[in-house]
């Protein structure tokens, strides 16, 4: 999910004001709560729940792939 940073607002806030983060998600499809200033939720239309994005095994593998291949070195000697 790619996230909007005029879609992040903070728990206390989500809390406060919870009418203000149900209108930016009628705006903007979607907001991102913050949790000391780290995304931990993400509120969406009950609508769009089944077309929040995610990944299938194919786009995995070729991270880890990726990921695998870069730091190959430090893998290699984990394992000595």
């Amino acid at each position: 999910m790619k996230i909007n940073l005029n879609n992040l607002v903070s728990i206390s806030e989500a809390n406060q004001n919870f009418s203000k983060v149900a209108r930016m998600v009628d705006e903007n499809g979607a907001a991102v709560i913050l949790k000391n200033n780290v995304p931990r939720y993400v509120l969406v239309e009950y609508s769009q729940l089944g077309k929040v994005e995610t990944v299938g095994d194919e786009e995995v593998y070729m991270v880890a792939k990726r990921l695998l291949t870069k730091h190959k070195k430090a893998f290699e000697a984990l394992s000595k």
